[in-house]
């Protein structure tokens, strides 16, 4: 299975279909986050899901950059650039 997230390397270039089926019965999905969560109601419980899940322990978001809150711009810089690898946070 391969899911696309966005197109930060770029978009996906055409391919033929039948590749999937060839190479394992593979499938590609491109999912949108309103088609799991279809009110704010609905978005609101699942982010609330989520970060209980995170605080709980576990699941662990590995932080591999941290800028101060001064560095905004550097981040931005560093983010666009693509030199970050992994989440990269703005601290205080």
């Amino acid at each position: 299975m391969m899911v696309s997230f966005g197109n930060s390397s770029g978009a996906v270039p055409p391919f033929e279909p039948g590749m999937l089926s060839a190479k394992g019965s593979l499938y590609l999905t491109r999912p949108t986050l309103f088609h799991y969560t279809r009110s704010e109601r609905e978005l609101q419980e699942t982010a609330d899901g989520l970060f209980a899940v995170i605080v709980s322990g576990a699941v662990k978001i590995a932080i591999h950059q941290r800028f101060a809150l001064a560095e905004a711009r550097q981040a931005h810089e560093a983010l666009h650039s693509r030199t970050t690898t992994g989440a990269a946070v703005l601290v205080p």
